[in-house]
C-alpha cells in the first residue's frame, strides 16, 4: 500500500499565501546581520569606556580596591547573618568584645564539618603537591561554589574520600570515617547538599583564625576557576612555571569569589547601560513600540552593541593590566577582569555563530514568538 506523505495543509494555501509565510519566516525568525548605525557603535564603545574606567579605578587588584572593600564587608555581613540563622549569638560576642565575623565563621566551621578539608600536603600523605592554607580551597574540588563542587562534595561525603586537582591531575585520597545524616538515600543527599552549602558559607570569607587576626583570609574560588589546574603546561615568567601554577599563585593573591563579585560590577554596569540606551534610542529615535524596543539578546543590533561594549571594556582592562604589571604575569592576571573576558568571549561566540548561520532559523526568535502567543492565549478571557 502506498502512503501519501504529502502535507495535507499544503493544498489549503494559495501560492501567494505560501510566499507570504515564507517571507515572514525569513524576516522574523532567521539569523540576520546587525544593522547598527554609527551612533550604535559610539554608544557601545562609550559604555565600554565608562565601564573600563570603573574597572581600573574601583576594582583593581584583590583586597586593595574601593569596590573590593565594600564587597568584602558585605560578604562578612552575609556570613554573620547566615550564622545567626543557624543559631549563632552575635550579642554575646559583642559583649565580650570579640571579632564578630571570626566568631561567626568559627561557629559555621564547627557546625558544617566535612571530611575533605585537608589543608596541607602533609595531611594528604604528600599525595597532593604544594597544598597549603592559602590554596587548599582552590585545589579541593568540593570547595568550588558550583555544580562541580556540589558533585564532588556529595561524592566525597558518601565515599569517605577527598578529591583534589593539582598539577594537571585528579587525585583522590581516603579520609577518616564520615557519616552523613539522614535515614534514607534521598535524606542523605539533601543533608550532603546542606552540609556542602554551609561549609562553603564558612569558607568564602576566609578562616576564623585568619579573620580573627585582622587579615582578609583565603576564600573559595570563582566558579569553575579550579579547572585551570588542569592546564599544567607552558613556561611562564622568570621561574618558567606552568599555567596551573600561575593560576594558583593568582588565587593566593586573593583572586577568589569575593573578588569575582567585585569584577562583575563594571560588567553589569556596561550591560545595563548598553541595553538601556538601546531601548531609549529605539523608542524615541526610531519611533518603534516599547515591545519592539526591548533589548532582547536575540536582537542582532543588541548582540553587536554588547560585543563592541564588552570588547572596549576588555581592551582597557587588558591594557591597564599589562602596563601596571611591569611584565609580571601573576600581577597581570591578578589585575585582569576574568568576568569581563568571559562575558566578551560568550558574546563573541554568539556573534560568530549568527554570522555563520545567517539566513537559517533562529530558535531563540521562534521561542520568543511562541511564548508571547501562549501568554496571549492564557490571558484571553473567553
Amino acid at each position: 500500500m502506498d502512503l501519501d506523505c504529502k502535507d495535507p495543509f499544503d493544498e489549503l494555501l494559495s501560492l501567494s499565501q505560501k510566499k507570504e509565510i515564507q517571507q515572514r519566516i525569513k524576516d522574523d525568525f532567521t539569523y540576520k546581520n546587525a544593522k547598527c548605525d554609527k551612533y550604535d557603535y559610539m554608544i557601545a564603545s562609550t559604555c565600554g569606556l565608562i565601564s573600563g574606567l570603573i574597572d581600573i579605578l574601583f576594582v583593581g587588584v584583590p583586597g586593595s580596591s574601593f569596590l573590593g572593600k565594600m564587597v568584602d564587608d558585605q560578604a562578612n555581613r552575609i556570613t554573620e547573618k547566615f550564622a545567626s540563622l543557624m543559631g549563632w549569638n552575635k550579642e554575646k560576642v559583642i559583649e565580650k568584645g570579640g571579632n564578630t565575623t571570626a566568631s561567626a565563621i568559627g561557629f559555621l566551621e564547627k557546625k558544617f564539618k566535612v571530611n575533605y578539608d585537608q589543608a596541607t600536603s602533609h595531611s594528604t600523605d604528600n599525595l597532593v603537591d604544594h597544598l597549603s592554607l592559602n590554596n587548599h580551597h582552590l585545589k579541593s574540588l568540593a570547595h568550588s561554589p558550583d555544580i562541580i563542587g556540589l558533585f564532588f562534595s556529595i561524592l566525597n561525603q558518601f565515599t569517605n574520600t577527598a578529591s583534589f586537582i593539582s598539577t594537571g591531575k585528579l587525585i583522590t585520597i581516603k579520609t577518616e570515617n564520615f557519616e552523613l545524616q539522614g535515614h534514607n538515600f534521598i535524606a542523605k543527599i539533601f543533608c550532603g547538599m546542606a552540609n556542602w552549602f554551609g561549609h562553603i558559607m564558612s569558607d568564602w570569607t576566609g578562616s576564623s583564625g585568619t579573620v580573627g587576626q585582622g587579615r582578609r583570609g583565603s576564600g573559595v574560588p570563582i566558579p569553575f576557576f579550579n579547572l585551570f589546574q588542569l592546564m599544567n603546561f607552558g613556561e611562564f615568567g622568570k621561574h618558567k612555571q606552568t599555567f596551573a601554577t600561575i593560576t594558583t599563585k593568582v588565587f593566593e593573591e586573593g583572586y577568589d569569589a569575593r573578588h569575582g563579585i567585585t569584577m562583575a560590577v563594571p560588567v553589569i554596569i556596561n550591560e545595563l547601560l548598553i541595553r538601556l540606551i538601546y531601548t531609549i534610542k529605539s523608542k524615541y529615535y526610531h519611533n518603534k513600540t516599547w515591545n519592539e524596543s526591548l533589548p532582547k539578546g536575540s536582537s542582532p543590533e543588541v548582540r553587536r552593541m554588547l560585543l563592541v561594549g564588552h570588547g572596549a571594556l576588555c581592551l582597557i582592562d587588558g591594557a591597564d593590566a599589562a602596563l601596571r604589571s611591569g611584565g609580571n604575569i601573576i600581577q597581570m592576571l591578578s589585575r585582569m577582569n576574568l568576568i569581563a573576558w568571559t562575558r566578551f568571549s560568550y558574546i563573541a561566540l554568539k556573534e560568530v555563530n549568527a554570522i555563520y548561520k545567517q539566513g537559517h532559523i533562529n530558535s531563540e526568535l521562534v521561542d520568543d514568538y511562541l511564548n508571547s502567543e501562549i501568554k496571549l492565549l492564557l490571558n484571553y478571557k473567553y
